[in-house]
């Protein structure tokens, strides 16, 4: 096999599992365990994001209909009272509903099962915490999502191609930076704008680090690209740029995302008043 076939399979290995890595370790991939409740063992599974402006529903399989069950809500980083609703039992699911939440607002939740004396309480630790945000278009989402991955894809291939005995990397580091920048500054703001309102809410708006990210992936890039016309050893530049890019999309996705600030909302709406 040739060496250069082999560099694609392990670039495509490394890109595949970042991007499983981001997306399984990030605050929006949900909350899955289990418990005992009785002589009862009860899986879960609490969904930590909600797309669309309708309620959210929260099931959890449950023995039969002598388990009751109460769903807890408040919105996140107030000081609102909790909110109880009592659970329905439908086909073998004790099932509530999460009111909806403007793009971005968040709520955190908990429930409480009851079997006779027995109770427990889902998750144990802390509440879940979920962000609700507007429904992106497919034909936005898809191109995005392919985009980031040829851009990551090439990336990591690029940096690799060092270990070839005649390193070739103009046309990896330009589809790099053409990909990085469709995904990332194009179908990207594009996808933020539905979801929250507002096409970038990274440096200098915002802290948003799914974007800040993105946008140091492509300062590392662009130096490496001009590095590459200007220096006698391009390939340190974009080996670092590589391994730049590698770190950064490391980092799960949405965190220090959008984020309504509740506080803030009402205090306006008490001066429209």
């Amino acid at each position: 096999m040739k060496k250069s076939i082999i560099l694609w399979i392990i670039a495509f290995l490394l890109t595949a599992g970042t991007a499983v890595y981001q997306r399984i370790t990030g605050p929006t991939y949900p909350l899955t365990g289990e418990t005992i409740l009785k002589d009862f063992k009860i899986k879960y599974s609490l969904d930590r994001s909600h797309s669309g402006d309708n309620h959210h529903l929260v099931r959890i399989k449950v023995r039969d209909d002598n388990v009751t069950g109460l769903l807890e809500w408040k919105r996140y980083k107030t000081n609102d009272n909790w909110r109880i609703q009592r659970m329905k039992f439908i086909d073998g699911e004790l099932v509530g509903s999460l009111p909806a939440q403007p793009p971005a607002g968040k709520l955190e939740y908990r429930i409480i099962l009851t079997d006779d004396e027995y109770q427990v309480l889902i998750p144990q630790e802390r509440p879940v915490v979920i962000r609700f945000k507007g429904e992106v278009p497919t034909y936005f989402l898809i191109p995005h999502v392919i985009f980031i991955f040829l851009a990551m894809l090439f990336s990591t291939r690029a940096g690799l191609e060092y270990f070839n005995k005649q390193p070739r990397y103009d046309k990896l580091v330009y589809l790099t930076l053409i990909f990085l920048i469709l995904g990332g500054f194009i179908f990207g703001p594009i996808m933020q704008y539905f979801a929250f309102g507002e096409f970038w809410t990274g440096f200098p708006f915002g802290y948003d680090l799914t974007d800040n990210k993105t946008l140091i992936a492509l300062i590392g890039w662009l130096v490496a690209f001009f590095m590459m016309k200007r220096s006698s050893k391009p390939q340190r530049w974009i080996i670092a740029a590589s391994v730049l890019m590698f770190v950064v999309f490391l980092i799960p996705h949405s965190v220090l995302g959008s984020e309504l600030d509740y506080n803030k909302l009402d205090n306006t709406i008490k001066m429209k008043k």
